[in-house]
């Protein structure tokens, strides 16, 4: 079976497109074209990729998600090995997808990417914000090669290195009760109402914390958008338990935060560095991810060893 990377190209580009016509538009070629790629491909492999929908475009069944997270691994070696082929082996270029929980991207990206382009010009880096169900996801199906998020509910069939380990805190209006005070028990906090920040799945994780003392907080509002969070504590709403706490105490709108350590004892969130595997990062991917961990404090040679033991 010979199966080209053009035929992977366009049956890729359809999925995620979700449409023929708009695929073969970004190929520029003609849509029966993509039509008779998808066709020849399902007849080589004997399996339908894609379920056809009348005038709505097209979407995968479950053998073709599988089939497109191989093939987009699969095109981004192709790619690399394309535009590194020039410099004879040289695999200090290319570009590389990292997916960001937007908390830790906003607080560490930026000084991190600075300092690894300035020792790798040549490796470009770009950015996949989401939330930790769209990252997780990104990751399983190839379309970014790294995640930078929490080390929570991670599928088993992806590699994770814990690179750090951030505390929670308390997040309070200025002129609450405890704003003055050293530190903050949740007990004190059991009858406050809360702005819970995060998706389904970090809401999970906060929610360690408060188990760990035996405290239900009282939900007032659930939130996606930090800033948003931010700017609700501080007008009053309510409290908020998050990490990788801004520089900055002011909101966007001009209002004012504190933040304080939380007295119990609580577990400390795990801040990880996720990928498909370490046999299949490319050498650009892998730099990255020795960069990212050195720089947050997590000894390359443990990724070195991951990889490592993977090959």
């Amino acid at each position: 079976m010979n199966i080209s990377l053009r035929l992977l190209r366009y049956v890729t580009a359809a999925a995620d497109s979700g449409n023929v016509t708009e695929a073969a538009r970004k190929l520029q070629v003609s849509q029966p074209s993509v039509s008779a790629a998808i066709a020849e491909l399902e007849q080589m492999l004997g399996i339908a990729i894609f379920v056809r929908h009348h005038a709505k475009g097209v979407t995968l069944t479950p053998a073709g998600q599988k089939l497109i997270a191989e093939a987009r691994l699969l095109l981004k070696h192709a790619d690399e090995f394309s535009k590194s082929a020039e410099s004879l082996g040289d695999t200090e270029r290319g570009e590389v997808t990292v997916g960001c929980f937007p908390t830790l991207a906003a607080c560490y990206m930026p000084a991190i990417m600075t300092d690894f382009s300035k020792r790798y010009p040549l490796i470009q880096l770009r950015l996949a914000e989401g939330d930790q169900e769209r990252l997780l996801a990104d990751v399983v199906n190839g379309r970014v090669e790294l995640g930078f998020t929490f080390n929570y509910a991670v599928p088993s069939t992806l590699d994770t290195t814990v690179l750090m380990k951030l505390p929670f805190v308390v997040c309070l209006p200025p002129d609450h009760r405890l704003a003055k005070a050293p530190d903050v028990s949740l007990h004190d906090l059991k009858d406050d109402p809360m702005i819970f920040f995060g998706d389904q799945l970090i809401a999970g994780y906060i929610m360690r914390v408060f188990d760990a003392v035996g405290v239900s907080p009282i939900v007032r509002q659930r939130i996606a958008t930090f800033e948003v969070m931010r700017g609700l504590v501080a007008r009053g709403h309510g409290y908020s338990v998050h990490v990788a706490t801004p520089s900055s105490s002011t909101s966007y709108d001009g209002g004012k935060v504190v933040v304080k350590p939380i007295r119990d004892i609580v577990p400390k969130a795990e801040i990880a560095c996720v990928a498909l595997g370490a046999q299949s990062m490319r050498p650009a991917v892998r730099l990255f991810a020795e960069f990212l961990a050195a720089s947050l404090g997590q000894p390359a040679d443990e990724h070195r060893a991951m990889a490592e033991a993977a090959e």
